[in-house]
């Protein structure tokens, strides 16, 4: 059996690898934003909801839910559009 003399040898030599570097610690990302196709449709007619129904769909579900983070979500979403409206 012979023993390896560390100090003459390559094995002290080889540094060890850090646990941060490479695609453990920063995965591959794709270029572009997943948000550049958002809006973009393919159909000839789009129907936009006039802001009223909106205000009036938003006021049926309020008080259709028992849902408390659903509520708070449809006030602030009536409160945005009402503050615009006074400006």
């Amino acid at each position: 059996m012979t023993t390896t003399d560390f100090a003459t040898s390559n094995l002290s030599k080889i540094s060890p690898k850090f646990r941060t570097s490479g695609a453990v610690s920063q995965p591959r990302r794709k270029a572009g934003s997943s948000l550049k196709d958002i809006g973009v449709t393919k159909t000839k007619v789009v129907k936009c909801t006039r802001q009223e129904d909106y205000i009036q769909r938003l006021f049926d579900a309020y008080h259709k839910t028992d849902d408390e983070n659903l509520k708070r979500f449809i006030y602030q979403e009536i409160r945005k559009i009402e503050i615009k409206k006074i400006k």
